[in-house]
């Protein structure tokens, strides 16, 4: 729902009841993972996607029947339905698309939920999206990590969903968890959506050159959080990375440092070292390959990644420790400029992400989607 969640509460602010279909869970080769959304407004205007195209249509028809009726309905679409290719998923996937009513009766929280996103606090959102007992679907708790709004139904399932709902809100993680009908751990009969909306992760880029600004540019295209981050004043200033969240001027290791202390550095936090200059980049990597951060890279020829491996080596780091790193940054692309250069990285940290070989698909056999 993030990527609707604006023009939701615009919409919702206005007073409008709109559908909104949002992909639950997916199976095989699916398009479009749990958490895309597509929105379908009293005007039929469309925000948003669940399938990429293939199933947007029947989507939309479905959205504009809830938004009249307002009864919610859980719909599978794939190539096992009968008419697969006239509203299934052609590239192979199954995707379950949860279509419901919204307006302010229906999510009195919106309003909290769109505060807490986009002041970066983390909120969670559940719903029950199959019950055996009508009444109960469509029901909504709202989970932060101190709090809960809304009901599922009863206490026993609040507390279950709240508990499970934390969990994958601090993983960062969104998913459809399965219970008994009165929210028993090792029954069935109820699925509840936890739709998490988690503070975006961060890229750390060290380095102050024309290759950070690209990166800063991809990088906040991708979803990340950015920040520059230079010693030296008279390169690191907003104006020559418009598009970073912030340029701090600061020792690289130092801020590094800082930063993992406040506990503002974690696991899907990204970190490029664009320096290539040994008294910058050593230090920073000393402290970032003992972090427990998603990536490691860092710029530099053959001859500069090998004097730098050495002088690791020499403050002490480990060959597991060596092993995180990725140097020379970036994936084989043929890259030139450091727009070029900035897309081989981005390549680089999502196929680490999501276990991609970096290879050309048509080169391959199997499922394109993991």
């Amino acid at each position: 729902m993030r990527d609707v969640l604006d023009e939701l509460h615009r919409r919702w602010a206005g007073g409008e009841t709109v559908g909104l279909g949002t992909v639950v869970a997916t199976f095989s080769s699916a398009p479009r993972a749990p958490g895309a959304a597509m929105l379908v407004g009293a005007d039929g205007t469309v925000t948003g996607s669940v399938s990429g195209g293939c199933v947007e249509g029947a989507v939309y028809e479905l959205a504009q029947q809830v938004r009249a009726d307002g009864v919610p309905v859980l719909q599978r679409y794939g190539v096992s339905d009968d008419d697969a290719f006239a509203v299934g998923l052609t590239c192979g996937g199954i995707i379950d698309v949860y279509v419901e009513r919204v307006d302010r009766e229906s999510l009195p929280q919106l309003g909290e939920i769109t505060d807490s996103v986009h002041n970066g606090q983390p909120v969670a959102v559940a719903t029950v999206v199959e019950h055996p007992d009508a009444d109960r679907l469509g029901r909504r708790l709202v989970v932060w990590p101190e709090r809960t709004a809304g009901t599922l139904g009863s206490a026993r399932a609040d507390d279950a969903v709240a508990d499970d709902a934390r969990g994958l809100l601090a993983s960062g993680r969104t998913g459809t968890l399965h219970y008994g009908p009165d929210g028993q751990r090792r029954g069935e009969g109820m699925a509840v959506f936890v739709n998490s909306f988690e503070p975006p992760p961060r890229m750390l880029v060290f380095g102050a050159i024309d290759f950070a600004a690209a990166m800063a540019e991809l990088g906040a295209y991708l979803g990340y959080r950015v920040t520059v981050c230079d010693a030296r004043p008279v390169f690191a200033t907003a104006s020559r990375f418009p598009q970073a969240d912030e340029v701090v001027v600061d020792w690289p290791h130092r801020y590094l440092t800082a930063e993992a202390e406040a506990g503002r550095v974690d696991q899907r936090t990204v970190v490029a070292v664009l320096t290539h200059d040994p008294k910058f980049d050593v230090p920073v990597l000393e402290v970032a390959l003992r972090l427990d951060v998603g990536y490691v890279g860092a710029m530099g020829s053959r001859r500069t990644h090998l004097d730098r491996m050495a002088r690791l080596r020499e403050a002490g780091l480990g060959e597991a420790e060596l092993s995180r790193l990725s140097s020379p940054i970036g994936l084989d692309l043929g890259a030139r400029t450091p727009e070029e250069t900035a897309v081989s990285i981005a390549a680089e940290i999502i196929a680490l992400r999501w276990g991609g070989k970096g290879r050309r698909l048509a080169d391959l056999d199997g499922r394109i989607h993991g």
